[in-house]
């Protein structure tokens, strides 16, 4: 049977974690003994570690893991790692803050085997006006930059085939913060069979969101200068493996 490792990063989630694990945890154990819902706490100030620890002994298949705070992206690529050590056949990735919405998996698992990753598309946004213009400037920002088309660059509802994840990680940055888009630009350019499926995307159900338009454009203005070099070895790796 196939090995599932579901990734979801945290950071200050104790008002949600809980609900996510009892929402994301049958999804996991329901696609066999040997998969795993993997939470990996990004040095939270608040008790979400300690939830995740009390859990661990009510749901077997759940991995509570923790590590000094990086930010989103670094803790992705900590989780991928990990799921990838373990053995994983396929990795799935989501986020902790309940936006959402476990009952939409079933439909990419059914996928699993015929795409090199499924990935959702937010068609229908409900988290604010600020969150969808990143969205489409990023969406802009690889084509200008790596001259590839993606319906939703960094949608945090992915399941990936672990053979073509462990291809595309050694190009990505250490602890880098947009992990997630540059998996998505070197599926693309290396033309790697891709899915989208509209998926649900609700508000925010609980915690603090962290992003705000000052971080927004620091992150992005950084990003630009990363791209560019990361933009280079994708190039590069495209070519050596003939695409």
């Amino acid at each position: 049977m196939d090995k599932l490792y579901i990734v979801i990063p945290a950071y200050n989630e104790q008002e949600t974690i809980r609900s996510v694990i009892e929402d994301w945890y049958p999804v996991a154990a329901g696609c066999g003994a040997e998969s795993r819902l993997v939470i990996i706490d990004d040095g939270s100030k608040d008790n979400t570690y300690a939830i995740l620890k009390e859990a661990q002994e009510k749901y077997p298949q759940l991995i509570a893991l923790t590590k000094p705070n990086g930010g989103h992206g670094a803790t992705l690529l900590y989780g991928y790692n990990y799921a990838l050590e373990q053995g994983a056949d396929f990795v799935f990735q989501t986020d902790s803050d309940g936006q959402t919405k476990a009952e939409e998996f079933a439909q990419f698992w059914e996928l699993r085997n015929q795409y090199a990753m499924v990935i959702g598309h937010r068609n229908k946004r409900e988290d604010g006006a600020s969150r969808i213009f990143v969205t489409k400037t990023l969406k802009l920002v690889c084509f200008l930059l790596f001259h590839v088309r993606l319906t939703d660059a960094n949608t945090p509802f992915r399941l990936m085939q672990a053979e073509e994840l462990k291809k595309v990680l050694p190009l990505i940055p250490k602890d880098y913060n947009l992990s997630n888009v540059v998996i998505s630009v070197i599926f693309a350019k290396k033309k790697l069979p891709v899915k989208y499926i509209p998926i649900t995307f609700r508000p925010r159900q609980g915690g603090v969101n962290s992003i705000n338009m000052k971080r927004i454009f620091k992150i992005g203005k950084k990003a630009v200068g990363d791209f560019i070099k990361i933009n280079k070895m994708v190039n590069q790796a495209c070519r050596g493996a003939g695409k």
